[in-house]
């Protein structure tokens, strides 16, 4: 039965990486895209009504997918954080956690961090250079 656990754990977690790369390739592209549309609208220098709306549209399409993404990889972490524990309070009821080194629990925290810090500038930088080209 412990080696069923396991198993699925251990699935989960592998579930739970691959939403979280999910998450993390399309807010990358997305902003990427975003950025060039973005800028190539805001840089006109006769912008008509139609452009202005395009670029609202986008700005607003930008704050909602990072949101979301950012929200998928916090509930990601979340349960990362919680199949980690599970496993290793299984591996100290067997007598194994020595084989585990139970720092790489806070190395996965950090790394959503990171994840979350890109993600973020990306966003940014997708809503500013347009913007200051637009103003400016």
């Amino acid at each position: 039965m412990l080696e069923r656990l396991h198993e699925h754990v251990i699935s989960e977690l592998n579930q739970s990486s691959r939403t979280d790369t999910i998450f993390v390739v399309v807010a990358v592209v997305f902003n990427l895209i975003a950025l060039g549309i973005n800028s190539a609208i805001a840089s006109n220098d006769f912008p008509s009504t139609s452009e202005d709306i395009v670029l609202a549209a986008f700005i607003v399409m930008t704050v909602l997918v990072n949101t979301i993404a950012i929200l998928g990889l916090y509930v990601g972490r979340m349960t990362r954080t919680k199949l980690l524990a599970g496993l290793v309070a299984m591996y100290q009821d067997n007598q194994i956690d020595k084989y585990y080194d139970q720092s790489l629990v806070l190395n996965y925290s950090r790394r959503y961090v990171l994840f979350g810090a890109i993600i973020l500038v990306l966003a940014l930088t997708a809503l500013v250079v347009p913007l200051t080209l637009r103003v400016l």
